[in-house]
């Protein structure tokens, strides 16, 4: 099968899961993971009418967004853990930064918005496991840095995203995000965004409200071993 075959196949399981939850397909985003795979790929999946890609590595993200170029209507999301050395090389790529866990890490974002630069979207990645390598900010913090980032102007809090646990199962976690998606609205109320969900369990997420599912190799085929 190649890929536009997988992309197809992809999409049509994602409506098919939208409509099972009740749910109009069209109000979902589905983000291509290109993690490993060369520039060409991305342009590839552009030519089939993809329009978000997204990048786990900062380097990688920003070589590929560097050899890819102005492609219009592509739109980057940096979905991998941030480390504030690297925020205006990721600022300078991305069009939504997913894994904002950190009140430093938003004020590194923010500091690193040139004059003129368009405002950047961002989610709140919340920890849904018991183990805090796996980045993501405590439930019981989530609230103060929706507040600490909302007053900053050059980041649009749009949202919450999360990785359901490795141990258990999906839809417990996706259920209990869709609350912690509750919880940012009460601070920035038009922050709607549940980026949740990947190749194994985007069913659950989409019948937990996800509006961003972030799917890679079911459509992209085996990543490479070197990026």
């Amino acid at each position: 099968m190649g890929l536009a075959d997988r992309l197809a196949a992809i999409d049509e399981r994602i409506a098919d899961a939208a409509r099972a939850a009740g749910r109009d397909p069209s109000g979902l985003t589905r983000i291509v993971v290109t993690k490993f795979h060369p520039a060409s790929l991305v342009e590839e999946l552009y030519g089939l009418g993809v329009r978000d890609v997204g990048e786990n590595r900062q380097q990688e993200f920003s070589r590929k967004a560097g050899e890819v170029g102005d492609l219009a209507g592509l739109r980057w999301h940096f979905i991998g853990q941030a480390q504030t050395n690297k925020a205006r090389a990721i600022r300078a790529a991305a069009s939504v930064v997913h894994s904002l866990d950190r009140t430093r890490l938003a004020d590194a974002l923010h500091a690193a918005a040139e004059a003129g630069e368009p405002v950047l979207d961002v989610l709140l990645q919340v920890n849904l496991t018991d183990d805090p390598g796996r980045g993501g900010v405590e439930p019981d913090e989530l609230e103060a840095l929706a507040a600490h980032t909302a007053a900053l102007p050059s980041l649009r809090v749009r949202g919450v995203m999360a990785v359901a646990p490795l141990d258990a199962p999906p839809a417990p976690a996706f259920e209990r995000l869709q609350g912690l998606s509750a919880v940012v609205r009460s601070v920035v109320t038009d922050a709607g965004w549940i980026s949740a969900g990947m190749t194994a369990d985007f069913a659950e997420a989409i019948a937990a409200g996800a509006t961003h599912l972030r799917i890679g190799s079911a459509i992209t085929g085996p990543r490479p071993e070197r990026g």
